[in-house]
């Protein structure tokens, strides 16, 4: 038996030698080839690694600062763009793909070739670049109640993403807002957990379906059409104080659990790549150094095997202020277990507290060695080894004709109708299209900007028609109606004009400016001026309908009674033919809200189930329309929306017969 046993450990310990000399003679390194199982790729890179190389795998920095020579010094993890931060104004998805390959040559040629993973906000479609397709913002996803729907928004995403080079994207935001003062309430799908829950379809929208019988918790990214996604923002950001973006949400754990946590359960069993940690605190403890709940719930209750990432300067808002500490900063964060950190600007700084904390045994080597291998094991699944530069291949992906259709049914879908006749027995909705003459107003009728909203080529959106491509909702007006039809456009028309025009019926568009994050706070709620003035001034001299272009429901109860029909919108981005797809009887109204809609803000915050309920319209209202049977489209060809006249069409086809020879 012993001697056996020698002759067994003999034989392995000649193989071993054997192996180890082939490779070494013929140059093979076992993390680069494919064919090995991932786990050991990661082990076998992880051992080649020094403490700079693993710690440079930790970071993340801004496109601003990222270059050739510093990725390659200092094995850099990732590149983001924040904002608007784009290689060039009106950027193409070339220009793109080649400042992202600069950078990842400067990677590839560091001393282990290690791919860095460039990352971009891609919430509702590919919102920073210019002519991509922006969908609705999550809130009007959410009141469609259609996750099939989403699943294919995040596939389209991910095309548009990867037609500009990039594979990695912080998407989706999987809060549950409890109140609509929060300046992020937009990118909630709702009140309610379970439509959250069902909106985290979009993660295998955006990274593939993952295969039968994969383990729970573990990344996957099915190849170069898709994107790693990331679930955000662990934990609880939707539920602080009075909707103060950043700051505490105070709720037992039955609360946060029942709440705020369903959503990622959803998103780590969908196999979600990445969680971006909250700069939100629970009960007063700041969530990126929690823990309890990042290391002690998400990674071992929940099993999530993917990477967790700080948000933007996530680590440094540990402290009050910012950065007062930066050292322990570093420390309480990597400790919590973020294992990337969005530095984004002064990278050296964060390598060099990291290090020294590292060699004064402060973290130890294994919290180290946990972060990278959690970030290699996403960047080996999803092919990054093996396909590290981007090519031309999906630019015509970009804002194509199939995703801008896609995004219109979203919108026709999201729309939810409020109101429809001062009383049941006469309704304005859907509206005629041969009136004779109509008016249009509102502040945003006419602005691309305001019906995208924030996150919108730059951070916090724009106003006006000339940064991206797109339909305004005027436009669309302009489009389905019919030719004979005078459509009279005025921005806010005092009451005098109103009531002096033979207007059959009016749309007026109004909602809210656009904003993202805590420029979004608000506490009044109100329509943004002089959009109440405009209501007055049309719907009390002609019938009308309110469409309300916003991230949230808004006071809207003072002028209620003066409208004949009122519509939420939310914020529909560029596809604003849906809106008059259904608002001329195309579609049908089917929209729920996502949302309660308060009568006033001294209800706030309100949700359904709470003692005081009291809405103007409770979550899940929505008035339904049936398609007017019958309607044509304007067959734009003949110039008119009426079908061809028979004679015309034979004429045509006789023409057309006699010059191709059939005669």
């Amino acid at each position: 038996m012993g001697r056996a046993f020698l002759r067994t450990l003999g034989v392995l310990s000649l193989w071993w030698f054997v192996a180890s000399a082939m490779a070494q003679s013929t140059g093979y390194v076992m993390y680069k080839d494919p064919g090995q199982p991932v786990a050991a790729r990661v082990k076998d890179l992880l051992s080649r690694m020094t403490l700079e190389e693993k710690i440079g795998q930790m970071t993340q920095i801004d496109r601003t600062v990222a270059t050739y020579d510093f990725m390659r010094t200092y094995a850099i993890g990732s590149v983001l763009s924040g904002g608007g931060s784009t290689p060039l104004p009106e950027a193409s998805a070339e220009d793109w793909v080649n400042m992202i390959n600069d950078y990842q040559k400067g990677s590839l040629s560091s001393r282990l070739g290690i791919p860095m993973i460039y990352g971009i906000d891609a919430v509702h479609g590919h919102n920073n670049v210019y002519n991509a397709t922006i969908f609705p913002h999550n809130i009007g996803l959410g009141a469609t109640r259609d996750p099939d729907l989403v699943k294919k928004i995040g596939a389209a995403t991910a095309l548009e993403v990867r037609a500009t080079g990039i594979p990695y994207v912080f998407a989706p935001c999987i809060a549950v807002c409890r109140d609509p003062r929060w300046g992020r309430c937009y990118e909630s799908y709702s009140e309610n957990e379970d439509i959250v829950r069902q909106m985290t379809e979009i993660i295998p929208g955006l990274q593939g379906d993952i295969p039968s019988g994969s383990r729970k918790g573990v990344p996957y990214v099915a190849g170069k059409n898709r994107v790693a996604a990331c679930a955000k923002h662990f934990v609880g950001d939707g539920g602080t104080t009075k909707g103060i973006n950043e700051n505490n949400t105070v709720v037992d754990m039955h609360g946060l659990l029942s709440i705020h946590m369903p959503a990622y359960t959803d998103a780590i069993i969908k196999g979600v790549s990445t969680v971006m940690v909250s700069y939100s605190s629970w009960n007063g403890e700041k969530m990126h150094a929690n823990r309890d709940l990042v290391t002690g719930f998400l990674k071992d209750t929940l099993k999530f095997k993917g990477f967790v990432i700080s948000d933007w300067q996530g680590i440094d808002r540990i402290t009050s202020p910012p950065h007062a500490n930066y050292s322990y900063s570093v420390e309480a964060g990597i400790l919590a277990g973020i294992d990337m950190v969005m530095v984004p600007f002064n990278f050296t700084e964060f390598i060099d507290d990291l290090t020294n904390l590292v060699k004064e045994k402060v973290i130890p080597i294994d919290r180290i060695d946990d972060a990278v291998e959690r970030i290699l094991f996403v960047k080996f699944t999803m092919g990054l080894f093996e396909n590290p530069l981007a090519d031309f291949s999906l630019v015509d992906e970009l804002g194509s004709q199939a995703h801008r259709e896609l995004a219109r049914e979203a919108v026709r879908k999201s729309l939810v109708l409020l109101k429809n006749g001062k009383n049941e027995t006469d309704p304005l909705l859907p509206l005629p299209k041969k009136p004779k003459k109509i008016l249009v107003a509102g502040s945003h009728a006419d602005n691309l900007g305001y019906q995208c909203g924030g996150w919108t080529i730059t951070w916090q959106g724009f106003s006006g028609n000339n940064y991206t491509r797109g339909t305004t909702i005027l436009s669309a007006i302009n489009s389905t109606v019919d030719l004979s039809t005078e459509v009279v456009y005025q921005e806010n028309p005092d009451k005098d004009f109103v009531k002096s025009t033979d207007f059959d019926y009016a749309i007026v568009v109004v909602g809210e400016h656009p904003y993202a994050e805590t420029a979004g706070d608000s506490l009044t709620l109100t329509i943004a001026d002089p959009s109440p003035t405009t209501i007055t001034n049309v719907c009390e001299a002609v019938k009308c309908v309110v469409i309300v272009v916003s991230g949230r429901p808004l006071v809207i109860e003072p002028y209620i009674s003066s409208i004949d029909a009122l519509v939420a919108a939310w914020l529909p981005g560029t596809e604003g033919q849906g809106v008059a797809d259904v608002l001329f009887g195309d579609y049908g109204f089917s929209g729920k809200l996502p949302r309660t809609w308060f009568k006033s803000v001294d209800q706030l915050p309100m949700n359904f189930g709470d003692s005081h309920y009291d809405p103007l319209f409770p979550f899940d209202f929505g008035l339904k329309t049936e398609s007017v049977p019958g309607l044509v489209a304007r067959a734009t060809s003949y110039g008119t929306n009426r079908i061809p006249h028979p004679l015309m069409v034979m004429t045509c086809l006789a023409i057309s017969l006699y010059f191709t020879g059939y005669r």
